[in-house]
């Protein structure tokens, strides 16, 4: 049989097992497994199925040498991506060392939906930004039948094409394709895209059974015959074959238990957890004021006895209303059929749902003739926006079936307006405050500690000299963790400005973390400016400004940084420089750094940003950040940097990346919150494409009084 019989006895073999038996099947519910890649699939194969949309899976796997920490994230109902950190024991990865830490990407993008007759079909790439220790592509179909069994067939290259390899089918549209290039590992993290889809091919295939909805059966046939490490010594496979049993002890938590290779025991653990599942119940916060309706009469008055209703009144009322929302009245201006105000959220995370709250305590307190409600959220003492509210359209939509549509339809969103005729309130919030408690930090991936923690206790304070000019700080005291574990700064052509965080966390206990006097400001309508000056950051102090162009109805903004700053010594103090008596490190590091940035709104909660400029250790170069945020709060992304430095001095991973979650205070709690909590998973912590990690930039600041923002969180306005 010629190579391309063979290929196509073999496809033609498993094709038939998912084809014939779809005849008569319907495309069913069925909730896919996690294999022990981290990722929906069988065992080590992945199959064509998908996660729910949105859904995060955390999978910790270990068998035989490999000990596999994987994060997987469903980005739209079609593409997946997963982060992978792995441990590889007894010198079985490429370095030959005794413990080897190897980072990894995952992409799978499935083209064909599941239907009547038709398998789901996916193409993925495994370890396409890594090493390449796992790298491979595939292409498989996956067929559910009569609801509890799926079918499983593949195509594999790489080391999916590594066991009864037959020629590259490819090779029919063009030669290349018949040799994949050698791996080039270099220093790691580049993409290989000559490599995709090159050399032999393979089939693999597999089947899930579900024998209860909380246990399944898996059997698969392996076309990874893991030729490196057979040759290496370090791994034996004795069969193809290989077959678990999962278990869902409860929604969101999956068991494992695999028999592999025809040698070894494996375990498995996934956690998953979806943003639009919450774990408390919304809603919990006391309901809104009815719409007060107003009679015909007062409906049509043309204005109001200021004699018996002074305005001070009005505005000594409209304010205490507001403080029962969580709302802080700055300035009101009061006409006849009007009022504008200004006014702080401190309780809602959606500028809409404060909206919708106000409008309602204005419909109760305000005199019957004034008609429109002009609101204008403020944040760090600016205003964001304007949106207008008619009384008439608020009290006729309020019970409307389809109200959350028509009440934002009918409202104008548009641009702050200037101060004049604005009167401040009577009563303004305390300049000063302050708060203590606890911090937890992680940093995950470096392979000389992969997991470093500290706990410790902070004090922040804050004083308001002016609403839009801000001195603020915080103090830290460590309490426990490994975040000071002190190693030599490894040598690298570039100045070290975060590989020497260790040094700071060592002798900055305690430390002043920043200390910082902030003004913000509104030069015109949609432009909007920054000015910081202190001790930014814990490494870093001096001096930033930044200038932001964000029209209110516009998805684009764009924007300007520039900061010079000065290292800061390790004590954190208020000295800069240090004794950086290693490898020839420069001491009183001064840097000029700056961006130009362009934001925009792509729609269905995906926002992007590209900063290009020169960064903290002098390096030239662009970032690009991902990021889709769910209606709830969560947020979750990518983002890649990559300067001029070359990958020889930039060191391993070659260039930046990692992955953001935010997750608001208000999921997991159930109750009103503008607090979330953020985490940056990084491959590892390098100079090169370093930040300012600058708090109080004005894309965040202004972004939620912006049309887009407005318009995913109007389903709020009602709540």
């Amino acid at each position: 049989m010629t190579p391309s019989q063979s290929f196509a006895a073999r496809l033609g073999s498993l094709a038939l097992i998912v084809l014939t038996t779809a005849a008569a099947a319907t495309a069913q519910e069925f909730r896919p497994t996690y294999s022990l890649f981290g990722s929906p699939g069988l065992l080590e194969m992945p199959t064509a199925q998908s996660a729910p949309d949105g859904e995060l899976g955390f999978s910790i796997s270990n068998y035989g040498n490999y000990l596999r920490n994987t994060l997987s994230f469903q980005v739209t109902p079609r593409l997946s991506g997963s982060f992978r950190y792995a441990r590889i024991t007894g010198g079985a990865g490429p370095l030959a060392v005794a413990d080897y830490y190897d980072r990894s990407f995952d992409l799978r993008y499935r083209l064909i939906d599941e239907g009547r007759y038709l398998p789901a079909v996916a193409v993925g790439l495994q370890d396409f930004i890594g090493t390449g220790l796992f790298s491979a592509e595939y292409l498989v179909a996956s067929k559910t039948i009569a609801s509890d069994f799926t079918v499983t067939a593949g195509l594999g290259w790489g080391r999916l094409g590594s066991r009864n390899g037959f020629r590259n089918p490819l090779s029919v549209v063009n030669s290349r394709f018949e040799t994949r290039p050698p791996l080039d590992f270099g220093f790691g993290g580049r993409v290989q895209a000559s490599r995709f889809f090159r050399g032999d091919a393979a089939l693999f295939g597999g089947v899930e059974w579900r024998i209860r909805d909380n246990l399944t059966v898996k059997a698969e046939y392996s076309s990874d015959a893991y030729l490196a490490e057979v040759a290496a010594g370090t791994s034996v496979i004795d069969s193809p074959y290989n077959f678990a049993l999962t278990y869902r002890p409860r929604p969101g938590v999956e068991l494992g238990l695999s028999y592999l290779y025809g040698k070894e025991v494996g375990v498995n653990v996934t956690f998953a957890l979806n943003p639009r599942n919450r774990p408390a119940p919304s809603g919990t916060e006391p309901a809104p004021v009815p719409v007060v309706v107003r009679a015909a009469d007062l409906r049509a008055a043309r204005t109001w006895d200021r004699v018996a209703v002074p305005d001070a009144r009005v505005r000594h009322v409209l304010s205490q209303g507001l403080a029962t929302e969580g709302q802080r009245l700055i300035s009101a201006q009061i006409d006849d059929q009007s009022v504008r105000i200004r006014y702080t959220n401190d309780r809602y995370r959606t500028e809409a749902q404060a909206a919708g709250r106000i409008a309602r305590v204005l419909a109760a307190t305000l005199p019957g003739s004034i008609e429109t409600f002009i609101l204008e959220p403020v944040r760090r003492g600016v205003p964001l926006s304007a949106i207008t509210i008619r009384r008439s359209d608020l009290e006729a939509l309020e019970n409307e079936p389809d109200a959350t549509r028509l009440s934002f339809d009918r409202a104008t969103i548009a641009a702050a307006g200037q101060d004049t005729g604005l009167v401040l309130a009577e009563t303004q919030p305390s300049r000063f405050s302050y708060g203590i408690g606890p911090y937890l930090e992680l940093g995950l991936f470096d392979p000389a500690s992969p997991l470093r923690g500290e706990l410790g206790i902070e004090v922040q304070a804050r004083y308001d000299i002016a609403p839009n000019l801000v001195l603020s700080g915080a103090i830290r005291k460590a309490i426990a963790g490994n975040n000071d574990t002190i190693g030599t700064i490894s040598a690298s052509a570039l100045q070290p400005v975060r590989r020497n965080a260790s040094y700071y966390a060592l002798n900055g206990d305690p430390g002043l973390e920043y200390l910082t006097l902030a003004w913000y400001g509104r030069p015109a309508a949609n432009l909007f400016g920054r000015v910081t000056a202190g001790y930014l950051e814990p490494m870093f102090g001096g001096v930033s400004a930044e200038l932001l162009w964000a029209p209110v109805n516009s998805r684009l903004a764009l924007g300007a940084e520039l900061s010079f700053v000065a290292q800061r010594s390790y004590d954190m103090g208020f000295g800069f420089g240090d004794d950086y008596s290693n490898n020839g490190i420069t001491e009183n590091y001064s840097v000029l750094t700056g961006y130009l940035s362009a934001y925009y709104d792509l729609g269905n909660g995906f926002q992007t940003q590209v900063d290009i400029g020169r960064y903290l250790a002098g390096d030239m170069g662009a970032t690009v950040r991902l990021d889709r945020e769910f209606r709830n709060g969560w947020r979750v992304g990518g983002y890649f940097t990559i300067t001029d430095v070359p990958f020889a001095d930039f060191g391993e991973g070659s260039f930046d990346k990692g992955i953001r979650l935010t997750i608001p205070n208000d999921w997991f709690l159930g109750t009103p919150s503008r607090k979330s909590q953020r985490t940056v998973l990084t491959s590892l912590t390098r100079d090169g494409g370093a930040q300012l990690n600058l708090d109080g930039r004005l894309y965040e600041t202004v972004r939620q009084g912006r049309r887009g923002d407005l318009a995913d969180g109007w389903g709020r306005f009602w709540r």
